[in-house]
């Protein structure tokens, strides 16, 4: 049972559209290159990530907040590419357009705990999350961190909406199914979040 407002679209993007995409973001991961951050308690993430668009959502000891640079280089995160806003409003961002993107890059060991995109300004937009490439075992839950759970595995191509009640559901990422496609050459799995950060006039 999974709360109001949480979409699976399952192969939304067909194999052309994926290759696509990953040859955009590859791209730009030139320009803004993943790295591995560290959380507020010291710990550092398994998952390696980047942002595109005008903020980028960071953490450090410091927490966790939405910077205009990339932490490491210095300079602005690259523009999020136009088939992702075009997606973007096509799944509920009419109002305004996204104006960051987390690039999550996952290896066979990296996980993601159970949390909630709770950083942006309204609630009222969407988050919007494309898999691309090994497929993924993912978890979501309730509005509360003690509530019970569901999971399914997210393959390349899918892509999930979190919106209305399910906005600030609780999700994670327990384990990557390697070796389940090669889109990604040497394998892994990158997962692109389309959210809108700053508040609208």
């Amino acid at each position: 049972m999974t709360l109001p407002g949480f979409h699976l679209l399952r192969g939304y993007l067909d194999r052309h559209g994926q290759s696509a995409l990953l040859g955009e973001v590859l791209e730009l991961v030139g320009e803004a290159p993943f790295y591995r951050p560290v959380v507020p308690s010291g710990g550092r993430m398994s998952v390696a990530m980047t942002n595109f668009g005008s903020l980028g959502w960071v953490t450090d000891r410091s927490g966790y907040r939405y910077e205009t640079n990339h932490p490491v280089t210095g300079r602005p995160w690259p523009a999020i590419p136009p088939r992702l806003l075009e997606l973007w409003k096509a799944l509920g961002g009419e109002r305004a357009p996204a104006d960051a993107c987390l690039v999550n890059r996952y290896d066979a060991k990296a996980r993601m705990g159970l949390h909630r995109d709770a950083d942006e300004a309204d609630f009222g937009f969407p988050v919007v999350s494309i898999s691309l490439g090994d497929a993924a075992v993912f978890r979501l839950g309730g509005l509360r961190r003690s509530d019970s759970t569901v999971r399914f595995d997210l393959a390349s191509g899918d892509v999930c909406v979190l919106a209305g009640p399910a906005r600030l559901a609780y999700h994670g990422v327990d384990r990557v199914l390697a070796g389940t496609s090669d889109l990604i050459a040497g394998g892994g799995r990158i997962n692109l979040t389309l959210r809108r950060a700053a508040a609208t006039l």
